[in-house]
Parts: C-alpha cells; structure tokens; sequence
C-alpha cells in the first residue's frame, strides 16, 4: 500500500471510529515502510516515521500503534524519539527513549532520560528533566517523576514529583513541586515538602518543614523556618505560619506567625511582624510580647503586649544551634 492511500485510510479510520473526540482531529502518519499485524493487533512503521495530530508532532526512526476492539489505541514509539508542539510564539519539544501516545485518552508518556524544553520565540524559557514526564493534550497538565530537575527563567527546582499547568496558549497557569523540594535562585533559596506556584497572582507556597534563606542588598542574611510559608511577589508580602523561627544578623526570634512587608520607597523587604506570643533575643537580651515589629534598615525593633525582658549572664549568646 503506498504512502497516500495509507494516510487516507488512517484519518478516515480515527473520524470514523471517534477516537479523537467529537471534533476529530487527523492523525497523519508518515514513514518509508507500514506493515500491519492481525496477530498482534499492530500497525508497524519503520524509517522516517513522522506523525501529525493538530499542534503536535513526533518524530523517530521506528513506532507501532496497537488496535483494540476495532480502534486505534496507543502509538509508541522507540528509539529515542523527538515530539514537539508549537502554539502562538511557543514551542514544547519532548525527548525520551520512549514515547506513548494514547489515541483514546489523548495522553503523551515519554519514559526514559525524558527532558521538555520550553521555547518563547527562539529563547528556552524552561528545561525539565525527569525520569518519565506525561502530557494530557486536554487539560494542558505536565506531570513529571523521578528526579525531577526544572530550570524556569533564573529559578532552578529540585523534586521528586512536578504538575505543571499551562493555559490554551501555552501560558504557564501553575507549578505543584511535590516530594522534598528545592527551589535555588543567586540570592534565595528554599526547601519544603511542597511549593504551589500560582503564575496569574505570582504567588508562591511552601507546605511542610519549609525553609528560606534570602540575602538581602545589605549582604546579610535573613533564614526562616516555618511549617507554611507564602510569598505574593506583587504585593511583596511574605507570610509564615506555625512554629516559625527566624535568623536575621544578631537577632533570633520565634513565634506562631509571622508577617514581612516591603518599604514604601524601595519596595525591598524591611519590616518584619511576630505575631502572637513571641520572643526576640539578642546577644544576653531575651524580649517575650504579644508582638515584635523588627526593621531591618535601620535596625531596631519594638515590642508591646505583657513585655517580658530577661538579661541572661554575661558570655551567653544565641545561635542557630540552641534553639
């Protein structure tokens, strides 16, 4: 059968038999040989198979699509295979050493060595490597496992499991890092049991055990530890909820919340709230209140509510280890 009459077959085939949805979509499949096996229920494609469904396109040296029940079921595709979607002014190319596309779920597995790059123009935006990634065509939802490493913009993320939600545009909706996470930037970085970014409010929140650390423009470093934290990058407020415990200079300060907001002028982060009954110390001196105003530039802080000072003996002084 020649190449022709064969892709005419195979759109017919996926019209006729529904598999891609009420509004069909061709499934076009081209290669230098196409053989088909009743006995294992299999087209085989061999050489220069090249495959269009709507945006996407795959490309490898050798692929089979299984046939269930009268209908074409999953495409897959070996030897170190090449897909990509492109979408307004952005492209997603996949490459893994195996690809499955599931024809009746509109699924794409890549497994093995699986890396996405994401492209804006002629510029990568985002490379995720994992060691499988999976890509369902109707909801635009990524989900990578096994040690996942993400580069997006000037953020590298660390995982073990990654949702990634785009819009129908290509537009990145959310990032859920799922696993004991590690997000890294020059001056932050961060780990907690999960980070949900939320691209439409640039919202980011740690869940569980999380832990930042920012250097500020002072040079100096400001460390907190809470079970949740929540940064808005638009208001510049950052929040932190349940046994938090923070390090800026000499002071360590602990408490059940915590709120910092950013300066009027600079819009850089400057004053820090303790809220509820908290303890602030420096050096020999321990301040316990109902709450603790800390401002970084200039340095000071103030404390009201049932304020409770103690003066430990002279040579002793706080540290990260002692509490």
């Amino acid at each position: 059968m020649d190449r022709k009459k064969f892709l005419i077959i195979i759109s017919l085939l996926v019209i006729c038999l529904g598999v891609i949805g009420v509004i069909a979509e061709d499934l076009i499949i081209e290669s230098k040989t196409q053989t088909f096996s009743e006995s294992e229920s299999k087209i085989k494609f061999d050489g220069d198979v090249k495959v269009k469904y709507g945006d996407i396109n795959i490309i490898g040296d050798r692929a089979d699509v299984t046939v269930k029940n009268s209908k074409l079921d999953t495409a897959t595709f070996h030897d170190k295979p090449y897909a990509f979607e492109v979408k307004n002014n952005k492209k997603r190319e996949v490459k893994a050493n195996i690809l499955k596309f599931s024809l009746l779920n509109k699924v794409i597995k890549a497994e093995g060595d699986t890396q996405t790059i994401i492209t804006e123009g002629k510029t990568p935006v985002a490379v995720i490597n994992a060691d499988n990634q999976e890509y369902d065509v109707r909801t635009n939802i990524m989900t990578a496992y096994g040690s996942v490493a993400i580069k997006y913009r000037d953020i590298n993320a660390y995982t073990d499991k990654a949702i990634i939600q785009t819009d129908n545009h290509g537009e990145l909706k959310r990032i859920d890092l799922i696993g004991r996470a590690k997000i890294d930037q020059s001056k932050h970085h961060a780990t907690a049991n999960q980070f949900i970014y939320d691209a439409a409010n640039e919202e980011m929140t740690a869940i569980g055990d999380a832990t930042s650390s920012t250097v500020l423009d002072n040079g100096k470093e400001f460390v907190l530890k809470a079970n949740y934290q929540q940064y808005n990058r638009k208001q510049g407020i950052f929040i932190g909820n349940g046994n938090v415990r923070a390090w800026y200079d000499t002071y360590f300060a602990k408490g059940p919340k915590v709120v910092a907001y950013p300066d009027k002028v600079t819009n850089k982060l400057n004053e820090v709230f303790m809220i509820g009954r908290s303890t602030i110390k420096e050096n020999e001196k321990e301040i316990t209140a109902d709450k603790i105003k800390v401002t970084i530039e200039p340095k000071h802080f103030d404390a009201e509510g049932h304020v409770k000072t103690i003066i430990h003996q002279a040579g002793v002084s706080s540290s990260k280890a002692g509490f």
